[in-house]
């Protein structure tokens, strides 16, 4: 099988290449965004600078059987930072149906798109919990520009036949992890007292092997053909728990302190910290039955074994 993977440069894509080469049967070739030199010589390698409505994947694309789409301009929190619907339309919308027309003309057969879970929704609700066929409710401009990706590729696989699947993954872990995760194991390590005693929500996360194990199975798998998937590791855990088996993980002491949600939310406020303080409080459980079932794809490691392994590499 000759596959094309975007994004091989990324968390996600760079740890995707290496599990990929491991199979013989697998021809690979990727598009990365600035070094050509971090894999073996046997990958067909391409610049890829800008993913837009006019970049060219011609050479990429020639022979390919499959796509697994993985680049994307990126959900970060930085206040600092201007990310209008726009700029995520670029990539995201634009940038994704110009290769899967491509990739249709090419005679690619199946075209995999890495989504987002923030397409059903930001956070669940008590009684609630994300399911694959819900009703899609994208909130912000990231979520909204892969929810129009997901239609698009639709419209497209209607067209051309080109089977499309679609995966919504959680927050990923795991070595090598940054932003606000590797944030908090950090907080840990340093014996901060947190004032997150209080929080007992429930959030579904999903560790990078785990996820790149399903990302494999969709690539062939005839049951997932024209299906959205959700993934996540099987157990959901509060913030409260996150904190205690971190440091756990490290032989560290943890001082975690109760301090009520309502005050918490107006600290975010007052700091300009609402985002970060709502990931915290608030609930977000996922339902992966459909994944199980249909594609007979269980998570091979728990939270914890991967958890361990994360905390070794963050200083």
């Amino acid at each position: 099988m000759n596959v094309l993977l975007t994004g091989a440069s990324g968390f996600i894509g760079k740890r995707t290449v290496f599990k990929l080469l491991k199979n013989k049967d697998i021809s690979l070739r990727v598009g990365v965004r600035s070094s050509l030199n971090e894999f073996p010589k046997d990958v067909i390698i391409k610049q890829i600078k800008t993913i837009d409505k006019l970049t060219d994947w011609k050479m990429l694309l020639d022979g390919a059987d499959l796509v697994l789409h993985l680049a994307a301009r990126v959900h970060i929190v930085n206040k600092k930072k201007h990310h209008s619907l726009k700029e995520f339309r670029k990539v995201n919308v634009e940038g994704t149906l110009n290769l899967a027309r491509q990739a249709a003309i090419a005679g690619v057969s199946r075209f995999v798109f890495m989504s987002s879970i923030k397409v059903n929704g930001d956070s669940t609700l008590p009684n609630q919990i994300f399911s694959a066929d819900d009703i899609p409710n994208p909130i912000d401009t990231y979520a909204i520009s892969k929810f129009e990706a997901e239609q698009g590729l639709r419209k497209i696989e209607a067209q051309t036949g080109m089977e499309v699947v679609i995966v919504r993954p959680p927050l990923v872990y795991g070595p090598g992890v940054k932003a606000n995760f590797a944030a908090m194991i950090k907080w840990v390590r340093r014996g901060v007292p947190l004032p997150l005693g209080a929080i007992n929500n429930s959030r579904s996360l999903v560790a990078l092997d785990n996820l790149i194990d399903l990302l494999v199975i969709l690539m062939s798998h005839p049951a997932a053909a024209g299906q959205t998937f959700l993934v996540s590791d099987g157990e959901d855990i509060s913030t409260r728990k996150l904190l205690k088996l971190t440091a756990k993980a490290m032989n560290k002491k943890i001082l975690l302190f109760p301090v009520p949600i309502i005050i918490l939310r107006l600290a975010g406020i007052l700091f300009n910290k609402s985002d970060e303080i709502k990931r915290l409080c608030e609930s977000l459980k996922i339902d992966i039955n459909k994944t199980r079932s249909l594609l007979g794809w269980t998570p091979r490691l728990t939270f914890y074994q991967v958890l361990k392994k994360t905390v070794k590499g963050i200083k």
